[in-house]
This record gives structure tokens, C-alpha cells and sequence, in this order.
């Protein structure tokens, strides 16, 4: 990579092990960071890459469609998708975008910068719910009570008897830190986890599911009452400043098990195709952008 790109990354966006730190764009503009590129090192897999980059693992794989994701050919040059469509919604809080499986936070104290992070949803037939909400709770060190449907579950899928509460510690699935949202009952949580996989993907019971030095973070930096908004949305699309236009498609979440090995469609919006209508370049990209689904922002013109 070139020193000139190297100095445009620290510009834009700064990584650690606690989060990826963009700053936020001009006003009239919504997209965040530069793209990146990865060399494959003999062992690496896209695993080891992501959690690198502190992306998910669906996300990458996105990005890089066809590539073994337990062995990737040492020497292949992968996108690293670093560069986003901020979401179509009011930056502000907390905004999660289930189609993405991103978490992004804009602070209260600090109109500059804006945080993202790569999270675990719900699987097929405990889906996350959306909805617009708060942190009602922080918990440091949870307890996890697990209902009697996810008892009944870990029962007859892996023949394991959960006790009725699980305490804090090594075994406890929530991991160190927990913030309930106000929403139902109460029982939807952003937290941390015990394992070393699952996050970027759809593997919870409902939560949203953290790396533990994001989660970590994030409950350091965020207040309680701070609002959180979760959406789904897999087309999100920008017009710059400059009068440029952008689309970024994410692969539709499966509502089915069926559905879950078959290609989802994204229909285009009638502002999105008015915008593009007469231009053959355009239309082409769109159409590509759809059907790909890479998760990339696409420049249509």
C-alpha cells in the first residue's frame, strides 16, 4: 500500500483494540473511511482477518465472494471493507443496522467522531426485533437467566441441563459487560460473549452479541439513557456533495431455514432508479450492485 493511501487511513480512521474510529463526514455527505486491502499470510483465515480489522466475518465474506473462508490462498489480496454508507436514519446514539450486522455509535460529547463495530444478531427464528429504545441498564459482571425456551433447547439440541441462573465468570455466555434496552419485557441485551466465534454473524438467541474489547468499550463510552435504533436495512445509498451517487447492498437476512442457501433479492427504490433512469453506465452498476450484494459502496455516477 502506498504511503500516500497509509496517510489518507490515519486521516479518516484510527484502529485499536477497543473500536474503529472514523471521523465523521462533511455536512450533505454520508460516507465514512477509504477502502483497505489485505495480503493473505500462509494460516490466516477470514476469521483471523476479520477480528484484525475488528470487522465481522459475514462482511468480509461479503466483500470477498468465492474465497475459502477457513483457507484462503496465501498471496490473494482481499477488500477489507472500511468504507461505509452511514445509515439513513438520525445520527445520533446508538443505530444498529441488522443487515449489516454493524453496531454504530455517535456520541452525545463528540460531534467529530463516529464509532463502528461488527456484531452477532439473532438466528433464524429468534430474530432481533426492530425497534427505537434506550439503554434502561448497564451491567458489569452480568448474571444470565436463560428463559425456559432456551433451557428446552440446550436440553434436546445438546444435551446440556442449564441451571436456572448462570453466574458471572468464564462460563457465563453475556460475557463481562451487558446493557439491557427498554423494550418488552426487558430481555433483549447488547453484550460481550465467552466465545472466540459468532461475531458478524446470526448465532444469538435475539441479543446483540459483542467482541469483549468492544463491548468493553462500549460500555465505558456509553451513558445510560443513551438512545438506540435498530433497523434493517440492506440498500442504503448516498448522493455526495459533489453530486456523485452511491449505493452499498448488504445479502438480505433469510427469514427461513429454506431461504437461508437461496439468493435474495434487492429491488431498487423509485428515487434510486429515477436517479440513474437514461444513463446505460449507471443502470448497469445499480444492476451489478444488487445483484452482488457485496457490501461495498458502489460508485454509479
Amino acid at each position: 500500500m502506498s504511503r500516500f493511501l497509509l496517510l489518507i487511513l490515519a486521516s479518516v480512521m484510527t484502529f485499536s483494540a477497543q473500536a474503529v474510529e472514523y471521523n465523521r463526514p462533511e455536512p450533505g455527505s454520508n460516507i465514512v473511511g477509504v477502502m483497505e486491502y489485505y495480503q493473505v499470510n500462509k494460516g490466516d483465515s477470514l476469521l483471523d482477518i476479520a477480528n484484525k480489522y475488528d470487522i465481522g466475518l459475514l462482511s468480509l465474506m461479503e466483500a470477498n465472494r468465492g474465497v475459502d473462508p477457513f483457507l484462503p490462498t496465501p498471496g490473494s489480496l482481499l477488500t477489507i471493507p472500511m468504507q461505509l454508507i452511514l445509515p439513513p436514519v438520525k445520527h445520533e446514539g446508538i443505530i444498529i443496522n441488522l443487515a449489516e450486522l454493524r453496531l454504530y455509535y455517535f456520541p452525545a460529547d463528540n460531534a467529530e467522531k463516529v464509532y463502528v463495530f461488527p456484531i452477532g444478531i439473532g438466528r433464524i427464528g429468534r430474530e432481533t426485533p426492530r425497534m427505537t429504545t434506550k439503554v434502561s441498564q448497564k451491567i458489569e459482571n452480568p448474571t444470565w437467566t436463560p428463559t425456559a425456551n432456551i433451557r428446552r433447547e440446550y436440553r434436546e439440541k445438546h444435551d446440556i441441563e442449564l441451571p436456572a441462573v448462570v453466574p458471572a465468570g468464564p462460563e457465563n455466555p453475556l460475557g463481562d459487560y451487558a446493557m439491557r434496552l427498554a423494550y418488552g419485557s426487558g430481555q433483549y441485551l447488547i453484550h460481550g460473549t465467552n466465545k472466540d466465534f459468532g461475531i458478524g454473524m446470526r448465532v444469538s438467541s435475539g441479543c446483540i452479541r459483542m467482541n469483549p474489547w468492544d463491548i468493553e468499550w462500549l460500555f465505558q463510552n456509553t451513558p445510560h439513557g443513551t438512545k438506540v435504533k435498530i433497523i434493517n436495512q440492506p440498500l442504503k445509498q448516498s448522493v455526495e456533495p459533489d453530486g456523485s451517487h452511491y449505493v452499498e447492498v448488504h445479502e438480505p437476512l433469510s427469514r427461513t431455514e429454506a431461504q437461508a442457501g437461496e439468493t435474495k433479492v434487492v429491488k431498487a427504490n423509485d428515487e434510486l432508479l429515477s436517479m440513474v433512469s437514461g444513463d446505460e453506465v449507471a443502470e448497469t452498476k445499480l444492476s451489478a450492485a444488487l445483484l452482488l450484494q457485496t457490501g461495498i459502496p458502489v460508485q454509479l455516477k
